[in-house]
């Protein structure tokens, strides 16, 4: 007689039906494994022989905002994703507050929908003109409407240590640990001049140099990218643990 309780896991392993459930755990857990790597959920590399907003991957929408103005110049020499140099672009943004007005009003937006996904993060490029702000904020919003940066690493100020007229290094925000983020259709970021921390006025990227309205920040390589939730094994990993209560609460004679 078999009894289904805890002093008796080692002889229910042996029956054929659980031991079928642990081969499908197993299974399914290797599958979990591999659905929580990072997945590009969309990107911008903007190139073209005109230059696009379209999304090089995935869907969202791109748009200026607080009045500012985009064209297309050359982009980041490190995209490879042009065959022809002449297309490699960069979305280039001008028309920035005047002096000591505007801050974390003007720049950019994406709008990229999470559903499906969790533990997004986001990273781009870019490059200051030596008139331009040295100082940018990222800020995320989980409506589509209000944008903060709680939460985010050092306020989600970025600076441009390495001067004007340079591409900065790689930018990155992980925005897993904020709740809301995650499965969220109405999810977008702003990526917007600031004044210099602690001031009320925009530092000049270039050293000793003198901020203008004029200056241009481009931005290129952006990709957002998350894990899809629930991981798809959860759902099977559940059943099988119920398969396994089932067949330990079962008496057989």
């Amino acid at each position: 007689m078999i009894r289904g309780n805890s002093g008796n896991v080692q002889g229910l392993a042996a029956t054929p039906l659980v031991g079928a459930v642990v081969a499908l755990m197993l299974t399914l857990g290797a599958g979990a494994v591999e659905a929580a790597a990072a997945v590009q959920i969309a990107a911008w590399n903007f190139n073209g022989a005109q230059g696009t907003l379209e999304p090089s991957a995935g869907q969202g929408t791109a748009a200026t905002v607080g009045g500012t103005s985009g064209t297309f110049s050359a982009g980041d020499p490190t995209d490879d994703g042009s065959m022809k140099p002449a297309e490699n672009k960069a979305w280039n943004i001008a028309s920035f507050a005047a002096q000591g007005s505007g801050s974390g009003e003007r720049g950019v937006r994406f709008d990229v929908s999470t559903a499906g996904q969790g533990s997004l993060a986001v990273a781009w490029r870019e490059r200051h003109s030596n008139s331009a702000s040295r100082f940018v904020q990222f800020q995320y919003s989980l409506d589509g409407t209000t944008f903060v940066s709680t939460g985010l690493a050092n306020d989600g100020i970025f600076e441009a240590a390495l001067g004007g007229e340079v591409w900065q290094p790689q930018r990155t925000v992980d925005l897993s640990s904020i709740t809301g983020v995650a499965d969220n259709a109405k999810f977008a970021v702003r990526i917007v001049s600031v004044f210099a921390p602690g001031t009320s006025g925009y530092a000049a990227t270039a050293a000793g140099g003198n901020y203008s309205a004029a200056g241009t920040i481009r931005f290129d390589l952006v990709a957002f990218s998350g894990t899809p939730v629930p991981a798809p094994a959860a759902a099977g990993l559940g059943l099988a643990g119920g398969v396994l209560a089932l067949g330990g609460g079962r008496r057989r004679e």
